[in-house]
């Protein structure tokens, strides 16, 4: 059996922002459908943004522990709100909920130096959305060379070609920086990504469910890579950046609100 093929960037669960899908629901039901008819067959879920992380990551580990074979999650957490507090619910998230890895996003407020350093104590990767802001991305992984850092988009889901351009170097000069698939439009630059970074320092992600899974992961195919650089960009890599730190899930009820449904017969 090969690597299974992992979406490293889903989002679940309720938000409370109401300013549009990213912060009001990420309903899974339409987007594990669509996984299915992929094959897709294990998704990296994390909250959609909120207002008190702990509760929402609460919520996405019962998703997870109602699953545990088809989700992992990642810890969301807010540098300026939880500044603190941020070790706690990381031990939380990895002692109580199972989780292997923290989100953390621009829009909230820029990582921190609490945020990395905790990463760096229990050995979890980070995936962080600069929102553009690619700069900084090597500043902080010189500062944290021990930390791996996972930047979607190629650092700009807004399609910010200079930002996705400046990050590719980045990406390619320090060995603790990766990226992933979601959301990049133009393809040209994901091809020079992975010819100047390698395909190890890229993961498939689809920034789901708002975007269509399937449709993320033809931009995968149609990179034309070898079988087994191809794996590595599908889950391999994935599963070498969150293997040290995954643990079991303790069961859960899940909210009906987001209950998922039961497993469904892969397509033949």
């Amino acid at each position: 059996m090969g690597t299974p093929i992992i979406d490293a960037h889903c989002h679940a669960g309720p938000g409370d922002g109401f300013t549009g899908p990213w912060d009001t629901a990420a309903p899974l039901d339409a987007y594990l459908r669509r996984c299915d008819r992929a094959g897709i067959t294990r998704s990296n879920l994390f909250a959609a943004f909120h207002s008190d992380y702990a509760a929402a990551n609460e919520q996405v580990a019962r998703i997870v522990a109602a699953r545990p074979g088809r989700f992992t999650g990642f810890a969301m957490v807010h540098a300026d709100r939880d500044r603190g507090r941020v070790p706690a619910m990381i031990a939380r998230a990895v002692d109580g909920l199972g989780f292997c890895g923290i989100k953390v996003h621009r829009h909230d407020a820029r990582l921190s130096r609490e945020i990395c350093e905790t990463a760096r104590q229990w050995r979890l990767p980070v995936l962080y959305d600069p929102a553009g802001d690619t700069g900084t991305v090597a500043l902080f992984a010189a500062e944290f060379p021990d930390v791996d850092f996972v930047i979607p988009h190629l650092g700009s889901f807004a399609d910010d070609w200079t930002a996705q351009t400046t990050f590719i170097t980045v990406l390619a000069e320090h060995p603790n920086v990766y990226t992933d698939t979601s959301g990049i439009r133009r393809f040209d630059l994901l091809v020079r990504a992975v010819r100047r970074a390698g395909a190890h320092k890229v993961l498939f992600g689809s920034d789901g469910p708002w975007l269509h899974p399937g449709l993320e992961l033809a931009k995968v195919r149609l990179l034309g890579l070898p079988r087994a650089a191809e794996e590595q960009v599908l889950g391999g890599t994935f599963l070498r950046l969150t293997s040290r730190v995954r643990r079991p899930r303790p069961a859960a009820p899940v909210s009906p609100a987001f209950a998922l449904p039961g497993p469904r017969p892969r397509p033949r």
